[in-house]
């Protein structure tokens, strides 16, 4: 009989050591992951990185992105989106448990999953700064009519997104609420690559992105990031709000971002888990 998982333990390596992929990496470091251990990581900069993993009770090497499917069963990607293929094709050939937080790139590549079919590969998006997935997961499998999130963040929570700089919105000049975009997920997606990775993850759970609704509002009235689902199916009718605090080192990044990625990660070798 082959060890179980727990006992073996899985290696995991994290490219990105921003808000998100440090605090994973710290609770992997610190043992707080029970059956999974740091193999490796990747960071755009190296020396500083070094400094960091050389801080860890166990430190890791700090490799180029593609290396870390070499050295670890499972890739988690906390990486800008513009270098998610990097660290995403090499885990995928490889056959290894890819979890990606750039979501909204996985709109763009949903040739992975095909590769993933055919290497063994397993693709395991994490519910990030959203709520409910599994909800809409168990509707999903019967019929869902529609499904709608709005997106509401302050302000400056946009700054520097490629819709507003298209359409020439000022955020900074936003003095009341204002819905700056309405469409589909996967155009969301686009726009808004560092803002909503929430809406490619909810598009993925249900109907896909382009069935997918999304309102975002830049609103300076709310200090919290928040995201309300609302979802019409044959099954149930549910609507679902989160408010989350923003993490210090990055507004657009909820603190719940980094534990939804660490609990996903206890789901791989928990003897028990709950939720669809």
């Amino acid at each position: 009989m082959s060890a179980h998982p727990a006992a073996s333990g899985l290696t995991v390596g994290i490219g990105g050591l921003g808000a998100i992929g440090l605090a994973v990496a710290k609770a992997l470091d610190e043992g707080r992951i029970e059956g999974l251990r740091l193999a490796a990581v990747s960071a755009r900069d190296t020396a500083k990185a070094h400094r960091t993993v050389d801080s860890f009770r166990t430190p890791v090497p700090v490799v180029a992105l593609p290396e870390l499917a070499e050295l670890a069963e499972v890739v988690v990607e906390c990486a800008p989106a513009a270098v998610f293929t990097e660290v995403a094709t090499a885990a995928v050939e490889r056959g290894r448990i890819f979890m990606p937080i750039s979501v909204g790139a996985m709109l763009r590549h949903m040739n992975l999953i095909e590769r993933a079919r055919l290497t063994g590969a397993r693709i395991v998006v994490p519910t990030g700064a959203l709520i409910g997935l599994d909800a809409v997961r168990a509707a999903a499998e019967g019929t869902i009519r529609e499904v709608r999130l709005v997106t509401r963040k302050p302000p400056l929570g946009l700054a520097g997104a490629p819709y507003l700089v298209e359409h020439g919105i000022d955020v900074e000049a936003i003095v009341k609420a204002t819905r700056v975009f309405e469409g589909s997920a996967r155009d969301g997606a686009a726009g808004f690559p560092a803002n909503v990775n929430v809406a490619a993850a909810l598009s993925l759970a249900g109907i896909g992105p382009d069935a997918t609704r999304l309102e975002i509002w830049a609103d300076p009235s709310v200090t919290r990031n928040t995201h309300t689902i609302t979802v019409d199916a044959d099954s149930a009718r549910f609507t679902m709000t989160i408010e989350n605090v923003p993490s210090e080192e990055n507004p657009k990044t909820g603190k719940i971002t980094a534990l939804s990625v660490i609990a996903a990660l206890r789901r791989l070798t928990a003897p028990m888990v709950a939720g669809t």
